[in-house]
């Protein structure tokens, strides 16, 4: 028998770690290739990893709530094959002369000129490296804010403070936060491993982009009145509902396409800008946590096409039924906060994209009617967009333009076109 490692598989983009939940087969147990064996968590999703192998599970690498890099072994399986051992050879081998260039490559980086940390902040070799070049000390280093995980303080974080340096003041770390007195009415409740990413993705936006939001209100009458008139033949048709959120996402599209800054990235000093139009959607869970599936290439979909991927997304957003893919790649988001019955928000933004908009509930008003006879008072379905944005790369008027455009698109909305 032979036998041969299970890696952590890459799960999606930009994905670099997962956390071992839990193992649904134990040694001794028999796999068939492709059949589901442990549970992972990333930053964006929860899911199964099935076998490499069909075989017997010898060993478990990795234990629940262990935190494993991409690539690194977390099982052995044994499988037919040669007795001769070759099939362990060359993986050891493989893992031990890895070791060995990460130990040189992470001893070559090392800041012998650095003290050490006077907190219990954790710094990359690459970080620590960029701040011996640099002749920082331990004590800049450590008032610098860091936007990645934990407060922890990336290389951007370090360049972007290289550029001010000596421009202005070092900037100070975080406050502590305030205490809090408990009372014996009071409930404590622990933030699920969701809420605690969501809190420190929402803190790490805000200290990276610079947020401003621009409102416009618009008229979507004809817009009602045509899904009033569908809806009802698309639902025995499609069978699944039309809702607004495919017709506000096809009037994004449109107004990206013609403000195609708008569907760009930040990339430290540089500026990423996307040849696909990939729309991310926020979607609240049944537990309150909202997560946002996207819909890749939307420009290139029907109405219909947009329609059945919401509709898909959505549902299986709502089962943990999405796969690590469909959570990653976005260039632009989208929130309904109409469906709450709000009519607008202040949405934040999901790094690394530089826009998001809200979308508020629609709403019969009293409105100005211009009309070639006269002005007229009538009551129309109006409803506010609220489009945030990073005043970094992004200025008031294309922010503003594009807000208005996408209003436009709404407010001409075609009445006789199908779907």
């Amino acid at each position: 028998m032979a036998v041969v490692e299970m890696v952590m598989p890459k799960m999606g983009e930009s994905i670099m770690e997962g956390t071992i939940l839990s193992w649904l087969k134990k040694p001794g147990d028999t796999i068939d290739q492709d059949e589901s064996v442990l549970e992972v968590a990333t930053d964006k999703v929860d899911t199964e990893v099935p076998a490499t192998h069909a075989g017997v599970l010898k060993e478990i690498l990795a234990q629940e709530g262990e935190v494993v890099q991409v690539g690194k072994a977390i099982a052995i399986i044994e499988i037919e094959g040669s007795e001769n051992g070759h099939a362990t050879d060359l993986p050891e081998k493989a893992i031990a002369l890895a070791t060995q260039m990460v130990e040189k490559a992470v001893a070559a980086a090392a800041p012998s000129a650095l003290a050490k940390p006077t907190s219990d902040r954790f710094y990359s070799p690459l970080v620590m490296s960029i701040a011996r070049e640099e002749k920082i000390s331990m004590e800049e280093l450590e008032s610098i804010p860091g936007t990645g995980k934990e407060g922890r303080v990336t290389k951007n974080d370090v360049l972007a403070y290289i550029q001010t340096r000596g421009k202005a003041a070092a900037p100070k770390r975080a406050p502590e936060p305030v205490k809090i007195t408990y009372s014996g009415d009071d409930e404590i409740m622990e933030m699920d491993r969701m809420r605690k990413m969501i809190a420190e993705r929402m803190l790490a936006s805000r200290q990276t982009s610079a947020h401003v939001t621009s409102f416009v209100e618009a008229d979507v009458t004809n817009l009602v009145n045509w899904r009033n008139k569908w809806k009802r033949s698309f639902q025995e048709k499609e069978k699944a509902a039309l809702t607004y959120t495919p017709i506000f996402i096809e009037a994004i599209v449109k107004a990206i396409k013609d403000f195609p800054m708008i569907n760009i990235s930040v990339d430290g000093t540089k500026i990423v800008k996307h040849g696909a139009v990939n729309i991310g959607m926020a979607v609240a869970l049944p537990s309150g946590n909202l997560i946002v599936p996207v819909i890749k290439n939307a420009d290139k979909l029907s109405l219909l096409g947009i329609a059945h991927a919401v509709n898909d997304l959505a549902e299986r957003a709502r089962t943990n039924s999405l796969k690590p893919d469909e959570l990653s790649g976005g260039t632009y988001t989208i929130s309904n906060v109409g469906s709450f019955g709000n009519v607008m928000g202040t949405p934040i933004i999901m790094q690394p994209q530089v826009a998001i908009m809200a979308v508020g509930a629609v709403r019969k008003k009293p409105a100005v009617i211009e009309t070639p006879q006269g002005d007229f008072i009538g009551i129309r379905h109006m409803m506010f967009l609220s489009h945030s944005y990073d005043h970094r790369v992004v200025d008031g008027a294309l922010g503003g333009m594009f807000v208005r455009k996408v209003g436009d698109y709404l407010e001409q909305f075609d009445v006789s076109r199908t779907i």
